[in-house]
C-alpha cells in the first residue's frame, strides 16, 4: 500500500479535519508509534491502517475504503 493510499483511507474513514490529528498524535498499539512515526521509521502502510483499524474497532467491511462508482468509459 503506498502511503497516499493510507491517507486516502484515513480521510474517508475519518475525514480530513480529524486525520492528521489521529495520525499525529495516537500511539498505536504493537508499534509503540504514531502513524506518522511508524510511516516515516519505513512501517509498511498497510501495518500501520491495520493497527489503525484495530485500535479504533473499525468494522472489516470498511477497511478497504468507501466503494467508488465505476468510471463511465462511454465506449461502447
Amino acid at each position: 500500500m503506498r502511503h497516499s493510499h493510507f491517507w486516502i483511507l484515513l480521510e474517508d474513514e475519518f475525514g480530513s479535519a480529524n486525520a492528521g490529528v489521529i495520525a499525529s498524535s495516537l500511539e498505536l498499539p504493537g508499534l509503540k508509534a504514531t502513524a506518522q512515526e511508524a510511516l516515516s521509521a519505513g512501517v509498511d502502510a498497510r501495518v500501520v491502517w491495520q493497527a489503525v483499524c484495530d485500535l479504533h474497532d473499525i468494522p472489516t467491511e470498511r477497511r478497504l475504503g468507501k466503494d467508488k462508482a465505476p468510471r463511465d468509459t462511454d465506449t461502447f
